[in-house]
Order: structure tokens, then C-alpha cells, then sequence
């Protein structure tokens, strides 16, 4: 098995496990802070969406699905900004009240990487896309940690969810 469908595998992993637990979710537990101070489903998922959307247009100088679909709009958020540094107050102002809306941007934004890492050749991997760390951060390794990030983000929703009380009997 080649780098590419490796890649390719990977990053269905944590867009499926957002999909589980968008599943039949009220608004009320999309936008719940089970603790206070704590991120929400809804900014979790947000902010994974965001965070892959705005690293694969600085990777393959594609627009942003985000603005380019107008999801920003539909979702009543701003256009700018994915989370990143955001204080507990400003984190606590992202409310999502369309869980079905923001399942179909974080699905088209699956959509944008497949599209994208499948157009790669295994030597495009090794291309350095930031040349301010030592060592140099390679296409594959930005790769590699924005499907990452996105899973952590994924996996803690999925705890959320359960925490409020999603059936267990669920894969």
C-alpha cells in the first residue's frame, strides 16, 4: 500500500466518527459545555472542520470551502477565524443550531482533502511546505498532523456525546 491511499484511508477515519456523533443530536447537546470553561460539540467539530479547511487552502492555494461554499453564512458565523487562540468567552460564542448544515461542511471539506491528496504523486509528499521549523515541515507531515488534530477533536466530541448520554449501543 502506497503513501497516498494510506493518506486517503486516514482521513475518512475522524469525518466518519463527526458524522456518529451528529447523528440524531439535538441542538441544545451540540452547543452543551458540560463544563464550564470547556468547548462545545459544536465548536469541536467547528473548529476541526476549520482547521483542515484552512491548512489544505494554504497547501494547495485552493479557497477555503468555508467562505467558498458560503458555510460561514449559513452557519451565522464569521468568515474569518478557526478557533485557534480564541479565548473561553469567544469559543463559548460559537453556537451551531443547524447540526445538519454542519455536517454537510465538514463533509464537503472531506470531500477537498480526498480530492487533494489524491491528486499527489508520493514524491509531492516530501515538498517542504514550512521552512520556519527545524527540521522543515514536509506536505506529508502537515498531512499527517491536521488528520491527526482533526481525530483528537473528533474523539473528544464523541466523549462529549457520551457524557451527555448517547446510547452506548451505537458503533
Amino acid at each position: 500500500m502506497d503513501a497516498i491511499t494510506i493518506l486517503t484511508d486516514m482521513l475518512s477515519r475522524p469525518f466518519e466518527v463527526c458524522r456518529q456523533v451528529l447523528d440524531g443530536i439535538t441542538v441544545d447537546d451540540l452547543n452543551t459545555h458540560v463544563v464550564p470553561g470547556t468547548n462545545s460539540i459544536a465548536w469541536l467539530l467547528w473548529h476541526s472542520g476549520r482547521e483542515v479547511d484552512v491548512q489544505l487552502a494554504a497547501l494547495s492555494s485552493a479557497p477555503e470551502v468555508w467562505t467558498e461554499q458560503a458555510f460561514h453564512t449559513r452557519l451565522g458565523l464569521p468568515a474569518e477565524g478557526f478557533g485557534l487562540g480564541q479565548s473561553v468567552a469567544e469559543a463559548s460564542r460559537v453556537r451551531i443550531d443547524d447540526p445538519q448544515t454542519l455536517g454537510d461542511y465538514l463533509d464537503a471539506v472531506e470531500q477537498a482533502l480526498s480530492t487533494s491528496i489524491s491528486g499527489l504523486q508520493p514524491d509531492d509528499l516530501d515538498d517542504v511546505v514550512d521552512d520556519s521549523y527545524d527540521p522543515p515541515v514536509t506536505r506529508a507531515t502537515r498531512l499527517v498532523s491536521l488528520i491527526d488534530d482533526a481525530a483528537q477533536h473528533a474523539g473528544q466530541a464523541a466523549f462529549i456525546r457520551g457524557a451527555l448520554g448517547w446510547d452506548a449501543e451505537r458503533p
